[in-house]
């Protein structure tokens, strides 16, 4: 389908084209990305035949779901990738929240899982490209929600928000919904974005276990750095954690 299929009053400019099915949503916006389109391109698929999650990982797509990539082109410093998954997670954060019963517990988990009544219902998976000045070009930011059915995995427990109490979703109204909550983050700039996401966190000094390569991480946390980095308390001090999987 073309662009048209998703108009709605725009969220920000947002040009939304919805497909009844793809490979991946991510896979054709990272193209997008690579070939100099304009930032605000937003893809949707109804199904995805190989969509996938963080560390190669497939993602099980069944109708009823989202399945939604988004191209932003922000600028500023390379170090500054990775507050954009962050953004997106404050962003889907409170979109998920204004469709369950308030007694819901919405938590996130560093850097890329919203965690419904401590099962997964999310996932982001957030790409970045760098021009020869060391300066961001482009963000693809891809975001599968279980809106309507919680497919299993292997290693954690899963949940959709319909299971929560959520009023049956309709992908697409939720992805206008969802963007325009990227529209507001956005302009409320970075920092506050770090405010929302510890607010949205893990409890101070929760035990948090990490795998980085082969590299075992352990210690409390301790919130976020100026660069978005995990900060752990550990015996040592504080260790700044750019990337890697929390386990549990």
């Amino acid at each position: 389908m073309t662009p048209a299929a998703g108009r709605r009053p725009p969220a920000g400019g947002w040009r939304l084209a919805i497909h009844d099915e793809l490979a991946s949503t991510q896979d054709l916006v990272l193209a997008a990305a690579q070939g100099g389109e304009p930032e605000g391109l937003a893809v949707l698929a109804r199904r995805q035949s190989a969509g996938r999650g963080t560390q190669g990982r497939a993602w099980s797509s069944p109708e009823g779901n989202l399945f939604i990539s988004m191209l932003l082109r922000p600028g500023g410093p390379a170090l500054a990738l990775p507050q954009w998954s962050l953004l997106a997670g404050v962003a889907l954060a409170d979109t998920v929240a204004e469709v369950l019963p308030p007694d819901a517990a919405l938590r996130l988990k560093w850097p890329n899982d919203l965690l419904l009544n401590g099962a997964k219902c999310s996932g982001i998976l957030s790409q970045g490209g760098v021009d020869a000045a060391g300066r961001i070009d482009w963000v693809v930011i891809g975001i599968g929600v279980n809106l309507a059915m919680a497919p299993a995995l292997p290693d954690r427990p899963t949940i959709s928000l319909m299971q929560a109490g959520a009023v049956p979703q309709n992908p697409v109204a939720f992805a206008w919904r969802l963007l325009a909550s990227v529209d507001l983050w956005r302009a409320r700039g970075l920092a506050a974005v770090r405010k929302a996401w510890v607010a949205r966190g893990p409890a101070p000094q929760t035990p948090l276990h990490l795998r980085q390569g082969g590299r075992a991480l352990q210690g409390g946390f301790a919130g976020l750095d100026e660069q978005g980095r995990l900060l752990l308390s550990t015996p040592e001090g504080l260790l700044p954690v750019a990337a890697g999987e929390v386990l549990g």
